[in-house]
């Protein structure tokens, strides 16, 4: 694995996507910085910090779109896969190389909190609060889009799936969730449109009707006899469950000056998973 994560280090710090990544980074945060906490006086660093997620739908994409793309294309995955090197390991590997990168920045990010003591007082507590949150959010779509990258040979398509998730789970499903009536009726629609794209997705990576319609089954069977029998139970139920996958949300509770535990294990819960389906992804196609 450290051999793997050496070699992948490396691809990023030799080539120029390491390199535009940080610049990037530290121009936009260095932008809102001036503007927010020098210019306006503004003591809460949290505030830069809030109004520079919007750089992940560029960045991140970018950043994770040939970590699997590439080897899938030019076939090199074959031999990382066939090598003696656990899945496990080969994934976590990658990941940390990707993490690495994501965290020069962060550590020179780390310093503006410090310039701003420097004219006057500073909640050096909440601010570097923040940027933890800011980090653990990076760090869960990175895993959103290492997976993304896994399921597909083009470089192109996973940039753009990544996008698109991002852009969904972070701004769009707020809006979406707000536009549902809150009604046991457009819950059971909502959550039968989700069993059938499950159902979908499901058949499309296992590659098995049977389970995929099998398990689509038992669950809408389970969601209409609610529906029928106990309306109450799922009305406005489809808002409380869009809101799980409200990403951002949970990375904005932690710009109150306040380390919400809750905030930390929900965001590192998700790249855990990602990384679980990357792997079952890769498992898979090594078996294949």
């Amino acid at each position: 694995m450290i051999a793997l994560y050496k070699k992948e280090l490396k691809s990023y710090l030799t080539s120029m996507i390491g390199y535009v990544f940080i610049a990037f980074v530290l121009v936009v945060v260095g932008i809102f910085f001036t503007a927010y906490n020098l210019s306006m006086g503004y003591p809460k660093f949290s505030v830069t910090m809030n109004s520079i997620t919007v750089i992940y739908l560029i960045t991140i994409p970018l950043l994770t779109m040939r970590i699997f793309a590439e080897e899938t294309k030019q076939k090199t995955d074959q031999l990382l896969y066939t090598s003696p090197v656990s899945v496990g390991s080969i994934i976590i590997g990658k990941f940390l190389a990707v993490v690495t990168v994501f965290a020069i920045p962060m550590a020179i990010i780390c310093l503006y909190p410090l310039i701003l003591t420097t004219f006057g007082e500073v909640e050096l507590p909440g601010a570097y609060t923040s940027i933890l949150g800011f980090f653990l959010l990076g760090c869960a779509y990175i895993s959103i889009g290492m997976f993304l990258s896994s399921i597909t040979e083009s470089q192109i398509i996973a940039a753009v799936l990544t996008f698109a998730a991002l852009y969904v789970s972070s701004y769009l499903i707020s809006g979406i969730s707000n536009l549902i009536p809150n009604t046991a009726a457009a819950s059971w629609l909502s959550f039968t449109i989700m069993i059938l794209v499950v159902a979908a997705l499901m058949y499309g990576i296992i590659k098995n009707i049977m389970i995929a319609t099998g398990l689509a089954v038992l669950a809408e069977g389970i969601l209409t006899a609610l529906y029928l029998l106990k309306p109450a139970l799922i009305s406005g139920k489809i808002q409380s469950f869009l809101s799980i996958f409200n990403l951002n949300s949970r990375f904005t509770t932690m710009l109150n000056d306040i380390l919400d535990v809750n905030s930390v294990v929900y965001l590192i819960s998700v790249s855990a998973f990602f990384l679980f389906l990357t792997h079952q992804m890769i498992q898979k196609r090594r078996w294949n």
